[in-house]
């Protein structure tokens, strides 16, 4: 039997932890668990909330970025993190439980307007944009992050896993990703996150 080697990273989020387990996690898009309640249809999420001091579990394409509670000391969680990692991918244990949706699309959060038809063109520009250039170097930090929406200039986003409660995600917001829309997409004059 080979040994399973699970590489961590730290992410800009103090709280949260990346693991890569050297394989596939995902094979389409992503899985964001705010909570015990919301992990209950993966086996492993529901393992990782179990140990008490998560808050928050984020699968990805190759990687688990897992946020514990403010205070938790991580050099003492870390090791049961990777206990029920090396468990779950040792025993090639599925990552949902029968009949329940997997890789679901979170629904979209009521930002107050549907998108313009009119404006389909300038959606089709922001939404490439974030799939090339924005969302692998999010996922590079152990989260994703989500279209929403588009209103009269403002782009709105949602952060997932480890971005969703990170302290330096207004500013990447601010300054790197509103940014890089306004340069390429000129009708683009805010981004919100919603």
């Amino acid at each position: 039997m080979n040994a399973m080697l699970i590489e961590t990273e730290t992410t800009p989020n103090p709280a949260t932890l990346k693991f890569l387990p050297g394989r596939a996690v995902m094979d389409a898009g992503t899985r964001d668990f705010a909570s015990p309640e919301a992990a209950e249809a993966s086996p492993l999420a529901t393992a990782l909330f179990g140990l008490g001091d998560v808050t928050g579990v984020f699968f990805g394409r190759d990687f688990i970025s897992v946020t514990a509670a403010s205070g938790t000391d991580w050099p003492a969680l870390k090791p049961d993190v990777l206990a029920v990692l090396l468990d779950h991918f040792s025993a090639n244990m599925p990552l949902f439980r029968a009949g329940s949706a997997g890789a679901i699309t979170v629904p979209a959060a009521d930002t107050g307007f549907a998108d313009d038809p009119a404006d389909a063109e300038i959606i089709t520009q922001i939404q490439d944009l974030i799939e090339t250039r924005i969302r692998p170097a999010v996922a590079n930090d152990g989260g994703d992050i989500v279209y929403r929406g588009f209103d009269k200039g403002k782009v709105y986003l949602q952060m997932q896993g480890a971005c969703a409660g990170c302290p330096s995600s207004s500013a990447t917001l601010k300054n790197g990703i509103e940014q890089l829309l306004k340069y390429y997409v000129p009708e683009v004059t805010e981004v919100r996150a919603v």
